[in-house]
């Protein structure tokens, strides 16, 4: 590696270093009770309309489930407000105070957003515990881990994760052993003790039994209030057990908005998504 290699590796190296530092001070503004903002949001994929002038505010602690055909514009919003994909226009704020669109994806991550996506990935050649103690060495808050041992308070927050998770009982476990809904458990567990401010869970019980289903409508909604909570799921029957308000996405923008039974009986979205 030549010199000015190594001066730009180092400059990379320093910023994230100093920004893992400085992210603890970057708290959301919650003043007015809203944890998320996205507004006049637009952005186009060769020609065509992902996302049009959306708008979309999420409550501090609240538990919002996004329904929506396929082409909705689910997961390009999900890609935005996660820094994955930049808009064309609009705004996305964490807090009345964090311009999202000013920072990389990882740097969101710290910020206190955490994603998962629908297909878990977990560490599958170590042990539940060693999952979330891999989860936690990567965490701002304690990077010293890296470099020592857990300690007993850090142990104890593992343990009340995985007891909050139904994964207690496996936590010697290899990881690569568990269920399907289990390593979806684990995931979720793995952001949790990241201590993320806001959640967005992608499809979480796709591919999982009715009792496992009920295990993670128990795990989310026990979620929601220490941390705000954003779900994007197809499956009607779950989101009902858990939704408390849920948003309707069509065409790249909200096409209604409310409580289930009100989403429902909206002849619009029945037009456009129940099929009745």
């Amino acid at each position: 590696m030549s010199i000015v290699d190594q001066l730009r590796h180092a400059t990379r190296r320093d910023r994230v270093f100093n920004f893992m530092i400085e992210a603890d001070r970057l708290q959301p503004d919650v003043s007015h009770g809203t944890i998320l903002y996205v507004e006049d949001l637009s952005v186009s994929f060769d020609g065509f309309k992902a996302i049009d002038n959306l708008n979309l505010y999420i409550r501090d602690g609240e538990l919002r489930c996004i329904i929506g055909p396929n082409g909705a514009g689910k997961t390009t919003l999900m890609d935005i407000i996660t820094g994955k994909t930049r808009p064309d226009t609009g705004s996305v704020y964490f807090g009345q105070n964090i311009d999202l669109l000013q920072f990389t994806e990882p740097e969101i991550a710290q910020i206190g957003i955490g994603r998962k996506f629908q297909k878990p990935t977990v560490f599958e050649q170590h042990s539940v515990f060693e999952n979330l103690e891999l989860a936690m060495a990567g965490n701002k808050r304690v990077w010293p881990t890296l470099f020592a041992r857990l300690t007993a308070e850090q142990i104890d927050r593992i343990d009340a994760i995985l007891e909050q998770a139904g994964l207690i009982d496996l936590k010697c476990q290899q990881a690569a052993l568990l269920s399907h809904g289990q390593k979806q458990w684990l995931e979720i567990a793995m952001l949790v003790v990241q201590q993320p401010r806001l959640l967005l869970v992608d499809e979480p019980v796709a591919g999982m039994t009715h009792q496992e289903m009920d295990k993670t409508a128990e795990l989310l909604t026990g979620l929601a209030g220490e941390h705000s909570v954003v779900v994007v799921e197809h499956d009607m029957d779950f989101v009902r057990s858990i939704a408390r308000e849920v948003t309707v996405l069509h065409q790249g923008t909200v096409l209604a908005e409310g409580s289930m039974d009100e989403v429902q009986a909206d002849p619009v979205v029945q037009q456009v998504y129940l099929g009745v």
